[in-house]
């Protein structure tokens, strides 16, 4: 065991900036966005995982990485779809092109074309559309980043 230190989290391994967003290193593929949610605090980690999960099954061989301490979702040639940031009392989805989503996610952006759906730790997600949200946005053109 040497080398360990019994009861630490991969949160305590992870700095956390202000709101609780973890500081992961920048990289692209599965591991640094695994790492991102490993190191969400609280509910939001669960909540992580059942999203980077939906998006999963959504968009087969989707793209991810973590850019500017946000997991990143994209398609291969396209550009990045989705954004995801925590903060203090929510996990925030960035959608790149939402306003071209029908129905259109509910908060606005100072962006013409990005949309917010804010997740809190009361909420009942509807999968459906969250779902539904995702396959949208893959199919758009995304953002280069």
């Amino acid at each position: 065991m040497a080398g360990k230190t019994p009861g630490k989290s991969p949160q305590d391994a992870v700095k956390l900036l202000s709101g609780g967003n973890p500081q992961i290193p920048k990289g692209c593929g599965d591991a640094p966005v695994q790492a991102y949610i490993a190191a969400m605090p609280g509910w939001k980690s669960e909540v992580g995982r059942r999203l980077d999960a939906l998006v999963e099954a959504a968009v087969p061989g989707v793209a991810k990485a973590v850019k500017w301490n946000s997991p990143l979702y994209g398609v291969e040639g396209q550009g990045w779809f989705l954004g995801v940031h925590v903060f203090a009392k929510y996990i925030k989805l960035a959608f790149f092109q939402g306003a071209s989503l029908n129905p259109v996610p509910p908060v606005e952006s100072k962006q013409k074309n990005v949309r917010y759906f804010h997740i809190h730790e009361a909420d009942q997600i509807d999968e459906a559309q969250l779902t539904d949200w995702v396959k949208q946005a893959s199919q758009l053109p995304g953002e280069r980043m």
